[in-house]
């Protein structure tokens, strides 16, 4: 079921969380990536999403949030094409 997959999710991001690492969330659309974000963000995961329509400038930000702590998680789409340099991760789901 979908709560099993949520429940697998938020534990194995908050084993990260406890550990200061951080975790990339591939979405299939803009919209699942928005509110994964949002529901993440609920349960007390500093998680931003990303997607196409966010500008390579404010990507980089993002990004480099992610790499500084500010957020736990980002969630996106496509977020791989790109072959991002995130030592910090140590979960992609």
């Amino acid at each position: 079921s979908t709560d099993g997959q949520m429940d697998n999710l938020l534990a194995e991001i908050y084993k990260r969380v406890a550990r200061g690492q951080r975790a990339l969330v591939v979405a299939l659309t803009r919209v699942m990536a928005e509110k994964l974000s949002g529901f993440l963000n609920n349960r007390g995961v500093k998680a931003i999403w990303l997607h196409c329509d966010v500008k390579p400038i404010q990507r980089l930000r993002i990004l480099t949030a992610l790499r500084r702590g500010v957020f736990d998680v980002v969630v996106g789409v496509n977020l791989l094409r790109e072959g991002l340099d995130l030592p910090e991760v140590s979960f992609v789901a």
